[in-house]
């Protein structure tokens, strides 16, 4: 049945650089302004959220953008508070556009007596009264099925494929996909098939975590041109040692693609200071000045994808359209100025 109503846009404090790009991109598609719910989301002085929400939401469809990153608890809570002010408000329907999911790390059990974190923030968010997600390359597909409501998990691997195939265009033949380890095989595969490339792996092992003891190439990569792709890049510690690793066997460029750039503690640094001569990631989480200023740090858009995966979820069409390249084509043409 077709909406009877626009869509309405509602910001966090996470990545409002990102809300406010979704609601351009929105505008353009609709041929009519989109702007984001005038609304506060701030802290008491001992650091209480707050949300007031200026705008009538009556029976409305509302969309909250919220990145749970650094500082994750914080951003989660703004999260779970505007959605109980919406649901208040008697929202018609409330969906969390969450392009980085925090917590997602912890979607198991690893030793006793440790917890099910992603689980848990799945309850408080459906608790919440959120009816729908729409994530970003989930750091493991099953939490989906934490959730008793629906799930779009988006992927990055179509604009990765373009941007690929742009910027190699001409020495495609060269190009290795690279999966930093076997856990992200699947990933790195996807990618590898979208641009007809070969794929290889670095086995690493850890003595404890946050360090890598030992890193072994499967694979022949001498000659070639290294993609390594992933979901998430914290410290950047394993990334770096991974292209070190690359450019050892024989790899003549090491780049890395990285949808979500969480980029904590040293990591700029060590990315500014490392072997590979580019790495590229979204704009999941709103980056740093630092993050902008580096060198070899490139940031594509998510915009495009997001604002037309609410549009489809509010009228009712595919969002699963949108893991198709060819449908992505057309609303990122601006960014490379050709079909590729």
């Amino acid at each position: 049945m077709p909406a009877t109503s626009e869509p309405k846009l509602i910001s966090g404090n996470a990545n409002r650089a990102l809300s406010r790009a979704i609601a351009r991109r929105m505008s353009m598609h609709r041929g009519m302004t989109v702007d984001l719910v005038d609304a506060r989301v701030e802290r008491f002085s001992d650091q209480e959220v707050f949300v007031e929400v200026y705008e009538n939401v009556r029976g409305e469809d509302m969309f909250i953008i919220q990145s749970t990153s650094n500082p994750a608890n914080d951003n989660l809570m703004e999260l779970l508070i505007i959605a109980d002010a919406l649901k208040r408000s008697s929202a018609a329907r409330i969906t969390a556009v969450i392009p980085y999911f925090g917590y997602a790390r912890q979607d198991r059990r690893t030793k006793a007596r440790t917890p099910i974190s992603a689980k848990l923030v799945a309850n408080m968010i459906t608790q919440a009264g959120i009816e729908r997600i729409l994530t970003l390359d989930l750091h493991a597909a099953q939490i989906q099925g934490f959730f008793d409501i629906p799930v779009d998990n988006l992927y990055a691997a179509p604009i990765f494929a373009m941007d690929v195939a742009h910027h190699f265009n001409g020495r495609l033949q060269d190009v290795t996909i690279v999966s930093p380890d076997v856990g992200g095989v699947a990933r790195a595969r996807e990618l590898a098939k979208r641009v007809g490339c070969a794929l290889a792996i670095v086995d690493k092992r850890r003595e404890k975590p946050g360090e890598v003891a030992e890193m072994t190439v499967i694979g022949d990569v001498s000659g070639k041109t290294c993609v390594i792709v992933d979901d998430i890049c914290d410290t950047a510690g394993t990334l770096c040692k991974a292209a070190e690793v690359l450019r050892e066997a024989g790899a003549t460029e090491v780049h890395s693609y990285i949808t979500h750039g969480v980029l904590s503690g040293p990591a700029v640094e060590r990315i500014t200071n490392s072997v590979m001569k580019s790495l590229v990631i979204t704009d999941s989480i709103e980056p740093s000045p630092e993050v902008k200023a580096a060198p070899n740090i490139r940031i594509v858009p998510t915009a495009p994808l997001f604002a037309q995966a609410i549009l489809n979820t509010w009228g009712g069409t595919s969002v699963s359209s949108l893991f198709d390249q060819d449908t992505l084509i057309p609303i990122y043409e601006w960014l490379y100025h050709r079909e590729v």
